[in-house]
């Protein structure tokens, strides 16, 4: 276990990370329904039918957190989906993933289950999260954060999940429908970092991603931690605790973090189901 910063300094990274999910929540508001302009990534035509898209609202946002960090924290370093990755300077051992709209292709369909994700490494382990989620418990828009240490909130309420035990079949995002198996019933919304947040906050009961980037779960996995959920990731067949993204003892830490994609599964520790539910997911290849 590393040891972690500061409280006072993860207590004022969690205050600007709110601000920064606050802002690109807002502006992903303002532009929600309208006409965008939108790319696709991929080198070729044939490529660019089956990637992800880039809207304009993606870059303008993470151009303006980019901007905002630069002030505020100018030698911590940025990794964001849209631009090239800014390594940390000096003695600096934080980084910044940095997903300005999760669930794009929602968005830009005006379908408004997206997110922004602001996550804050302190070397290559989530320590503060802040998700901007278009609809929460209170069916509303806000910011899930949390820091290292601390509670899981939703603006300034403080969220303790409790599930109904009169509720049969909870809800899992898995990649495709497991009928009849793991006591869940299946959902997928398109963007990993909400249902991170939603896993926390005990709206879904578990969820499994197939490949995720550091940015999409980042931020995800600090409220996970707060709300003392399980994450799981596999490497070599086996699904061992989640621990790091810069890899044990990797000779260039912020590659290996920039890099990382691996399978992930989170969930609720006081799930009954947890471990056979845990088993059904990771069969569902």
């Amino acid at each position: 276990m590393i040891e972690l910063p500061d409280t006072k300094d993860l207590a004022e990274i969690e205050r600007v990370a709110v601000e920064l999910a606050s802002l690109a929540g807002a502006e992903i508001t303002n532009a929600l329904g309208g006409i965008l302009a939108v790319k696709y990534k991929g080198e070729t035509e044939a490529e660019q039918m089956w990637r992800d898209p880039v809207s304009e609202v993606d870059q303008r946002v993470e151009e303006m957190i980019r901007a905002r960090l630069a002030d505020k924290f100018p030698d911590h370093g940025i990794i964001g989906e849209e631009f090239a990755p800014a390594e940390a300077t000096g003695s600096s051992d934080f980084v910044w993933a940095v997903d300005p709209v999760d669930g794009t292709t929602n968005f830009v369909n005006g379908f408004p289950l997206c997110a922004a994700s602001i996550g804050v490494l302190w070397k290559g382990v989530p320590v503060v999260g802040a998700v901007w989620c278009g609809t929460s418990q209170a069916l509303r828009p806000g910011v899930y954060h949390a820091s290292a240490g601390g509670p899981l909130r939703f603006g300034t309420d403080e969220i303790v999940p409790k599930a109904n035990p009169a509720v049969r079949r909870r809800l899992a995002g898995v990649p495709r429908p497991i009928p009849g198996r793991g006591g869940w019933e299946t959902r997928k919304t398109g963007s990993a970092a909400l249902e991170c947040a939603f896993v926390a906050a005990g709206i879904l009961e578990a969820a499994r991603f197939e490949s995720p980037n550091i940015w999409d779960v980042a931020a995800g996995l600090a409220l996970l931690d707060a709300s003392d959920a399980v994450v799981l990731t596999e490497k070599d067949g086996t699904w061992e605790p989640f621990e790091t993204f810069a890899g044990h003892g990797a000779a260039d830490p912020f590659t290996a973090m920039r890099t990382w994609r691996r399978p992930l599964m989170i969930g609720r520790v006081e799930s009954a189901m947890l471990t056979s539910g845990f088993e059904v997911l990771a069969a569902a290849e």
